[in-house]
């Protein structure tokens, strides 16, 4: 295993920096135990949800199980929905070119290396509950970690450090496997783990060291991206040596096959749901840390009027978080439709919307990870404004209304998202994003415009970021 600590793309990193990490690779293993020598054997299972797309899910087994034929290892973690969905974008994508996707997810295996990502998946949720709760620490502590504290390069060699703890789950994986990681982390393990055809898809607009991954090829989705990627801008107080240009490539935005081949058709019957007066499909999305309340709360009692008036018809998806339908049940009782772990139920629902009118409010919640972020994949056709905060899917293409991000590194997925003309500008209070939907729902020329920048950014293949990843992983040349 070659250190990955000490030089990043040709930079230095300071004594104290490299003791730092070491202690902290250290204090896991003292706390989850030390299993570099264990001899950990990769099989698979189905994945019920995403059986469509032939994807199945990596497990220990007794036995190392052959992957067959045009194999393609998608390597992601759970902390929040995002990085699970850009994975399944690339998992679609894979197969629609052919390959057979395998999930991986570093965070489900009975491991020390899990057990790290876990423990940092736990603070990372905490925290981003707390930083909607309390001013001060949002103030002072998230925003600044999110923004800058991420961004620097000796946070990037603490991680490195700790990502060898990841190598020993998959070093039974052919090592010339076309692999595609969405979180940093999975593509650090990786390259760890010696494997050579590694995709390092970056989410953010936002550039920072902790995204790095050297050895692996780095994608990002935005021109803004790749000129901070490229310089690593900001990454420390002095000019940084870059990533080379072998090793960084602009994509476009990373997104599902199934949501791209019939995007003209679902963007006009949104047109001419607009125009022929009928409900605006409203779509909110409660995100995978459960943050957000307050917000979420102001723009429900926003809408009801506009729903029994039937100029709205609104869409929840809980995610996997029925403890915050609960509780906007008490500070509001709603009549709704709901289908809580009801999902084969749920898709026969979303396949009746494509030709009838929708009325009324519809909550949706699943126990099941995969279900809880797909069910909004599902929805996305079928409605007409998703209303998120400005994270992952700040990048689909569906007319979007930004609320408050979370954490300082979003702000400018709301930024090229309102430059391009499919999503509006960031609304950081109740009353703005209020004041917003009210303007979309007023002046519906302002949906039909974010509609039509759709087709025109779909042809230019901005939105082909995920099949362009699949290619740079399998070597396959444009």
């Amino acid at each position: 295993m070659s250190d990955k600590t000490s030089v990043i793309f040709g930079n230095p990193i300071d004594k104290k920096t490299i003791k730092a990490a070491e202690k902290s690779k250290k204090k896991y293993i003292k706390k989850y135990g030390d299993d570099t020598n264990k001899d950990y054997k990769l099989g698979f299972e189905d994945i019920p949800t995403l059986d469509f797309m032939g994807c199945k899910n990596l497990v220990f087994k007794d036995k190392v199980e052959s992957l067959g034929e045009k194999p393609l290892i998608v390597g992601n973690i759970r902390m929040g929905f995002g990085h699970y969905r850009i994975s399944i974008a690339m998992a679609s994508c894979a197969k629609a070119l052919g390959f057979t996707p395998y999930w991986l997810n570093l965070a489900g295996f009975d491991a020390t290396g899990s057990k790290m990502i876990q423990e940092q998946n736990a603070m990372y949720s905490l925290a981003s509950r707390l930083s909607q709760k309390s001013h001060l620490f949002n103030h002072f502590v998230w925003e600044p970690l999110n923004s800058e504290g991420f961004r620097k390069l000796t946070y990037n060699a603490k991680d490195q450090k700790n990502s060898e703890l990841l190598a020993p789950i998959i070093k039974s994986l052919p090592k010339d496997t076309p692999y595609i990681a969405t979180h940093v982390w999975p593509s650090q393990a990786a390259i760890h783990a010696g494997m050579t055809n590694v995709v390092n898809a970056i989410p953010d607009n936002w550039p920072m060291a902790l995204h790095l991954s050297e050895g692996a090829i780095h994608t990002v989705q935005t021109p803004f991206a790749y000129f901070g990627y490229k310089m690593m801008n900001g990454f420390a107080k002095t000019p940084l040596k870059g990533i080379p240009e072998s090793e960084i490539q602009m994509v476009g935005r990373y997104i599902d096959h199934e949501l791209l081949v019939n995007l003209e058709e679902d963007n006009q019957k949104r047109i001419d749901r607009v125009t022929n007066g009928k409900p605006i499909r409203i779509l909110l999305t409660v995100g995978g840390a459960g943050a957000g309340f307050d917000m979420f709360l102001a723009m429900v009692k926003h809408l009801i009027p506009y729903v029994k008036q039937e100029k709205v018809a609104l869409f929840i998806n809980f995610g996997d978080h029925q403890d915050v339908y609960e509780k906007m049940q008490k500070k509001i009782s709603i009549e709704d439709k709901t289908y809580f772990n009801k999902y084969d139920e749920f898709k026969e629902f979303v396949k009746a919307l494509r030709n009838n009118d929708a009325h009324g409010v519809y909550a949706i919640c699943n126990n099941d990870i995969f279900q809880a972020v797909y069910a909004t994949n599902l929805l996305m056709p079928e409605c007409d404004i998703l209303v998120t905060k400005p994270s992952e899917l700040a990048y689909y293409p569906i007319p979007k209304v930004f609320m408050r991000h979370i954490g300082g590194h979003e702000v400018y997925g709301a930024v090229n998202s309102s430059e391009l003309g499919d999503g509006t500008f960031e609304c950081p209070t109740e009353e703005t994003v209020n004041g917003m939907l009210d303007r979309l729902l007023m002046d519906k020329e302002l949906i039909i415009h974010m509609c039509k920048r759709i087709d025109e950014l779909k042809k230019t293949g901005y939105y082909d970021g995920a099949y362009k990843c699949v290619k740079l992983a399998a070597g396959i040349k444009e």
